[in-house]
């Protein structure tokens, strides 16, 4: 742990899992607190962007609780099986094809029935405010946050108010063409205007940006590791074979496919720095003083190669996540989603969309590295949720085609 200071603002920076648990999850009602940012809150969001305000916050944290978050499994499902799909009908597109979470949330937020591809115009704008906000949330991107007074320079902030105007122009658009199979939740509450807008940008900006992200680490994963690959795939056989497709209350009999997921997320996890949070009161931990209104960001990278907790960080081995009576250790803990009572409301949908992802492209294919280009598995984009470099992956077919079209199709 060391800190920082940049003017007047001082950064904790934890990068040990035991500090982690002790200040970011047992005190985590006193680190709960946003990094407030001129750029990001009122320039680029007009203060109504919910991951980063909360203003709707309670929106999606009653629509996206597990319970009701199984009743999205269907349509999940249709998503998922696309994708495989997609990577059947052109493999070499397998990162893009994974932006399979841009239809899924259109589907979840607007009710749109058709299929989205990566190509479609709509995708492309929302990718696009996506790396806007990927940009203006790094520290230290814009002075103004450190020193207040640049916001009245004439044009300093001017990209990211053009930003703001073509993010709520686009927004409000999706609400006029969807008007009449937006999901009810969005009525349910007393928001204004703008803040409806910013909800869809906020669920696509937290939920698919990240999952797609996810479930590309551990395609990557799965070429990489052929030893893990088949001890999924064998599971699979058991509980798929090859002439049905799994459903979510197959996930308790697929231990493999779990830790799988558990342990890609700490193998490269899809936020390098972690998020930002603020004290609202001293903190005390060891010899250490943590001051109120400081700054402390849990470093994802450093916790999760922290040799104490994790040997061996940079193996991925599922099986050391597996007890004797093959079941999932309950002891597993990790902050992929954020720490204490800043946890993303997202966690449980993406969870399942990454599962039924995985499942069916382990299912239907046997990834592998193209022995003349290697895959650099520590290559990735410079971004808020880290992206990789594109990467070639072979997909070869371990079930015939014909049934992976059959079982997949729409309406199946």
């Amino acid at each position: 742990m060391f800190s920082l200071k940049q003017g007047h603002r001082i950064f904790i920076v934890i990068g040990c899992h035991q500090a982690a648990m002790n200040i970011m999850e047992k005190e985590g009602a006193n680190v709960a607190d946003c990094l407030y940012s001129i750029a990001v809150h009122e320039m680029l969001s007009g203060r109504f962007r919910v991951i980063l305000e909360g203003s709707t916050e309670r929106v999606l944290h009653a629509n996206l609780q597990p319970k009701v978050v199984e009743t999205y499994e269907p349509m999940q499902t249709r998503h998922a099986k696309n994708v495989v799909l997609d990577i059947l009908n052109n493999s070499k597109n397998h990162q893009r094809h994974v932006i399979y979470s841009a239809s899924m949330i259109m589907s979840f937020t607007y009710g749109k029935i058709t299929l989205t591809s990566y190509t479609d115009p709509k995708v492309i704008d929302m990718n696009r405010f996506s790396v806007h906000l990927g940009q203006a949330v790094r520290l230290g991107a814009y002075l103004v946050d450190a020193y207040p007074i640049l916001h009245f320079v004439p044009g300093y902030l001017s990209q990211l108010k053009a930003w703001h105007r073509e993010e709520l122009a686009f927004y409000n658009g999706q609400l006029d063409a969807h008007e009449g199979t937006a999901r009810p939740f969005f009525k349910q509450y007393q928001l204004r205007d703008k803040e409806v807008a910013f909800l869809e940008g906020v669920i696509f900006g937290a939920s698919s940006d990240a999952t797609a992200s996810i479930i590309t680490i551990m395609m990557m994963a799965g070429a990489t590791h052929k030893d893990v690959q088949a001890c999924i795939q064998e599971e699979l056989n058991g509980v798929m074979g090859c002439t049905q497709l799994l459903m979510f209350a197959d996930q308790d009999m697929l231990p493999q496919v779990t830790v799988f997921m558990l342990k890609s997320l700490r193998w490269r996890p899809v936020s390098l720095g972690g998020f930002v949070h603020r004290t609202i009161k001293d903190i005390i931990w060891k010899s250490y003083l943590i001051p109120e209104g400081v700054t402390v960001i849990g470093n994802h990278w450093a916790i999760t190669n922290d040799p104490e907790v994790f040997p061996e960080p940079h193996r991925l081995n599922p099986q050391c996540w597996i007890d004797n009576a093959g079941h999932v250790c309950g002891d597993l803990w990790f902050f992929t989603f954020g720490f204490g009572h800043q946890v993303r409301p997202g966690q449980h949908l993406a969870n399942q969309s990454v599962f039924i992802n995985m499942a069916l492209i382990m299912w239907a294919f046997h990834p592998s590295e193209n022995s003349a280009v290697k895959i650099d598995t520590l290559a990735f984009l410079d971004t808020a949720n880290i992206h990789a470099a594109p990467f070639e992956i072979c997909f070869v077919k371990r079930i015939n085609e014909n049934v992976i079209r059959e079982l997949c199709a729409p309406g199946k």
